[in-house]
């Protein structure tokens, strides 16, 4: 007997799950046991040309209803956003149905509510597109590496980002030019704050950060900066010290294992660390744990097809479990690490100031570092007279002091004529 699926939402991806559902009928039956059947597919509105070959009369737009039809045994939600989509599958839950979803914000901001839900009901809830697209990366975030100690998680997950940030490094495009090439391209959309503010990577941290360390976040637990103010001079800084600058997701525990810190921001990467080499629209994940070592995922990160790959691939997962009377849940988490705010992260800072070019400026500028309790790695100057610019990178040091050094040198007016760029360094080198 076949099941019977429910598909919320046939926009690019929702249309791209009935493509391969259709396509790939007979395989996907093969590897599940039994055939797969759209039962009903929710959408606002009725009567808009979707040319996915749905017979018409399995549209509607009552979703609540089908989500609880008897005859419906899956559920695939890809409407996005918080509501309706969480009450959808808690109705869904409730009613015994297992659940697929590539909703990354709701999973977020309450996905313990959902996989307690799901727990209580003895179903599933994958949710592999989520991040990351088609790159198979959070079941074994889960499965795989469960007997492991995850130490930290660095990943590029926004391809939006990752095009624009490439291209101007590749290119010397600037900021604007770069998103309006990736918006003519389809990479970004007409809206891009999610994107270049860094919430869709935020969200994707949390995920990510809740699988690897086994304890509650919430997007609201993570440190965000988007890529807007980014710069051309920035990326020439980053030339000249051998980096990169790309956005990225960082979770990693503290060096006491007391905590965890999850945070989305710009950084100075040097270019022999493996994500830096990640370009267009690709994303990529770089694990590191305890026994298993150092492991990279990487791919096609967003677009139609990609997620609904990554969507077939948990509905016959979820499919599997339902014919074998079984599911995965996930349990409570164990862990319950604290968040660590972000001062209390260590980490290095490259600043550009535009400074008065006298004597006694670079000592003024080193006594403020000082002051604060945070050293010099390297310094340099560049250009002379009124145009003069000194380039400073810092040691690691807690984000807090270096962020009271910067709004120091902001009010020595007597020196800095303005701090000209603030950007986080990162080697990542302490493996341990």
């Amino acid at each position: 007997m076949a099941l019977k699926v429910a598909l919320l939402g046939c926009g690019v991806v929702g249309s791209e799950v009935v493509r391969l559902l259709d396509e790939q009928s007979s395989e996907l039956a093969a590897r599940t046991g039994t055939p797969l059947e759209i039962g009903g597919v929710a959408v606002r509105r009725l009567g808009r040309a979707r040319g996915t070959g749905v017979p018409p009369e399995l549209f509607t737009t009552d979703a609540m209803s089908l989500v609880t039809r008897d005859d419906i045994d899956l559920v695939v939600e890809v409407i996005g956003g918080i509501e309706p989509a969480r009450s959808l599958i808690l109705a869904a839950i409730k009613a015994g149905k297992s659940v697929v979803t590539a909703n990354k914000a709701l999973l977020a901001e309450d996905g313990a509510t959902i996989h307690t839900a799901a727990r209580e009901a003895g179903v599933d809830v994958y949710y592999e597109a989520s991040v990351a697209g088609a790159i198979p990366l959070l079941r074994p975030l889960r499965d795989s590496l469960a007997g492991d100690r995850v130490h930290r998680v660095l990943g590029i997950v926004n391809g939006t980002t990752n095009y624009i940030l490439d291209r101007m490094d590749g290119l010397g495009a600037g900021f604007t030019e770069s998103l309006e090439e990736a918006q003519s391209l389809g990479y970004a959309e007409a809206d891009p704050t999610a994107d270049v503010e860094g919430f869709d990577a935020a969200a994707k941290a949390a995920i990510l950060a809740r699988l690897a360390f086994h304890t509650e976040v919430t997007a609201a637990d993570v440190h965000r900066e988007g890529i807007t103010e980014v710069s051309a001079g920035d990326i020439a800084s980053a030339k000249a010290m051998g980096c990169v600058v790309k956005l990225l997701a960082i979770c990693q525990r503290s060096a006491d294992d007391a905590s965890i810190g999850v945070r989305v921001h710009p950084v100075m990467l040097p270019r022999e660390h493996p994500l830096a080499t990640v370009g267009e629209a690709y994303n990529a994940v770089f694990v590191e744990a305890e026994s298993a070592g150092r492991l990279m995922f990487y791919g096609a990160g967003a677009g139609g097809a990609p997620t609904a790959s990554a969507i077939l691939g948990d509905l016959v997962a979820v499919a599997r479990n339902r014919l074998a009377n079984t599911s995965v849940a996930e349990g409570e988490e164990d862990s319950a690490l604290p968040v660590h705010p972000m001062g209390e992260t260590i980490t290095s800072y490259h600043v550009a100031l535009d400074v008065a070019d006298r004597p006694g400026v670079l000592a003024g500028v080193a006594e403020v570092f000082a002051g604060n309790g945070v050293s010099i790695k390297n310094v340099r100057q560049e250009g002379l007279g009124g145009d003069a610019q000194l380039v400073l990178v810092s040691h690691p040091a807690p984000d807090a002091a270096l962020s009271r050094t910067v709004t120091q040198l902001r009010a020595r007016d007597d020196m800095v004529r303005a701090v000209a760029s603030v950007m986080r360094v990162e080697t990542f080198s302490d493996i341990r």
